[in-house]
């Protein structure tokens, strides 16, 4: 077997729990997270490590519903400004990791330095040393070294992204929970210098609960004795599950609000909801500079070092609030897929779609201002193109897409948000699939075929809007082309909106055929 960088993607992708499989871990729920962080650790041990091995690292936790990737990266990218550099003469670090989940194109986007990908040399290098090391523990314990000698795809590179920070002399590494906090795999980290709980909301239910206050219980696990806690303003029932579990582990949390210097700052990720996930980023990278006896501004927060204003002017999020333009299209992308997160992507997209549209016509000072009817915000033009492609393979899509078309359709004070609609799987390619970093295993293959999901979307949205022009299209690649034919046909020479949201699945797939994939004609 040959050791390239896509032998590692094949092999890792032999880890993958298929539907049915993950059916089952649902079923089990509670019983199966009981079991998580022992197996964890274990599976630590076969690498060669013990949990307090990863106490060099000097990580930072981060768990929540919303937000997290988000958070990491400006977190990351103010403390990589202390990087060796012309404006920082004396470097506080040489090397920043930062493992995030899910990946966008590349599986090696979750094990970062520095703020990059590992390269593709790295990966497999590291990819191969995790996986010989468990090979050559399951000989020790006379067991098979099939399958059976590794654990499961997400807990793989766990292991291998300490693994791979350790022996690149990572000085600090941002770790972002998977799914949860309490049982996650992350969580046999010991010592953090702080911990951050994002924003709450409902997902991930057979594992974590259906009510807030379960979801709260959960994320609060990765709370440490000794380090700082910081979370944004919670909804009070999360709120109070937060406190409570804070005072048991006798952890001092501290709610993080908006810092009004944001105001002035060109965040790199620029929408307004992105205010609450950096202030809580710049909350956490000072707690871990303190941890570092760092000194800071006498006045911080109050006032924000230049290390900190570069950071997070500097960050860059792909996927999450972006924007991407051709001839005739402007992409609007978000990899938004829980009910929240919807919510404020539909959010952000009005709000680039109003902020084009003419202003509200002044009023007119000859008559008494309370004689004049409120305002109502500009009508966008319906006759325009206005298009969304959308997926979601395995959650409520139905629901979500409700969410999506009720609050565009409050924010653009219209009942038609969209002219157009494309509902598609998450097959990449028409002809060839999935590029191997994309393939995904928890999906039913027969459902995707048979189009299920979006045939329902498709009937969902004519529901909605009996004057939205829908589609259903097997493959990311088709759907696409759909939006650019409509763009050539309809745009009248003006850049047509097309937002592109449900799954970070989707808008990886997007990606991969924007920027250079195969194109059917």
């Amino acid at each position: 077997m040959t050791r390239t960088y896509s032998d590692a993607v094949a092999a890792l992708n032999t880890l993958q729990s298929n539907a049915a499989a993950i059916d089952a871990v649902r079923k089990a729920g509670k019983n199966m997270n009981l079991r998580s962080i022992p197996e964890m650790i274990e599976w630590c041990r076969r690498a060669g490590y013990e949990p307090a091995d990863f106490d060099r690292l000097k990580p930072i936790h981060i768990a929540g519903t919303k937000g997290k990737g988000s958070t990491s990266a400006f977190l990351s990218s103010i403390l990589t400004q202390y990087l060796p550099s012309p404006s920082q003469p004396n470097p506080l670090f040489n090397k920043i990791g930062l493992y995030t989940s899910p990946h966008l194109r590349f599986v090696r986007e979750r094990i970062r330095i520095n703020n990059e990908p590992l390269s593709e040399e790295l990966f497999a290098k590291y990819f191969f040393e995790t996986w010989d090391k468990l090979e050559e523990s399951a000989r020790t314990y006379g067991e098979p070294t099939d399958k059976t000698a590794k654990p499961s795809y997400f807990r793989f590179l766990t292991v291998m992204a300490f693994h791979t920070y350790i022996r690149e002399g990572v000085d600090t590494a941002i770790i972002e929970c998977g799914v949860g906090g309490e049982y996650d795999p992350t969580n046999v980290i010991l010592n953090p210098s702080a911990t951050g709980i994002t924003s709450l909301g409902i997902d991930h239910v057979q594992l974590l609960g259906n009510t807030i206050e379960e979801i709260a219980w959960h994320k609060a696990g990765i709370m440490k004795k000794g380090a700082p806690a910081y979370t944004v303003a919670q909804l009070p029932a999360a709120q109070g599950v937060l406190e409570r579990r804070a005072v048991e582990k006798s952890v001092h949390l501290t709610t993080v609000q908006n810092n009004p210097l944001l105001q002035s700052i060109a965040l790199g990720l620029s929408a307004p909801f992105q205010h609450s996930n950096a202030s809580l980023a710049i909350m956490l990278a000072s707690a871990h500079l303190q941890s570092l006896s760092y000194p800071l501004p006498s006045l911080f927060p109050s006032t924000l070092p230049q290390e900190f204003i570069r950071g997070l002017e500097q960050v860059r999020w792909p996927g999450r609030c972006e924007i991407r333009h051709e001839k005739g299209i402007s992409w609007h992308l978000d990899s938004g897929h829980t009910l929240e997160s919807i919510q404020l992507a539909a959010s952000w997209f009005a709000s680039e779609v109003t902020s084009q549209l003419p202003p509200t016509p002044p009023l007119d000072s000859s008559f008494p201002q309370q004689a004049l009817p409120s305002p109502s915000p500009p009508k966008p033009n319906h006759k325009f193109p206005r298009i969304l492609l959308f997926n979601q393979q395995t959650r409520d899509a139905p629901s979500l897409a409700r969410a999506l078309f009720s609050t565009l359709s409050t924010s653009l004070n219209t009942p038609h948000p969209f002219t157009h609609a494309v509902f598609c799987t998450n097959l990449t390619f028409r002809d060839s699939g999935y590029r191997p970093d994309l393939i995904s295993m928890n999906t039913d293959a027969q459902k995707v075929q048979a189009l299920e999901v979006q045939k329902g979307l498709q009937d969902a949205w004519r529901e909605l809007d009996a004057d939205c022009k829908v589609e259903v299209k097997g493959s990311i690649e088709e759907a696409v082309g759909w939006v650019r034919g409509i763009s050539e046909e309809e745009g009248q020479g003006e850049e047509v909106k097309c937002l592109v949201t449900g799954s970070v699945h989707l808008v990886g797939g997007f990606l991969e055929v924007f920027e250079g994939g195969e194109m059917v004609g």
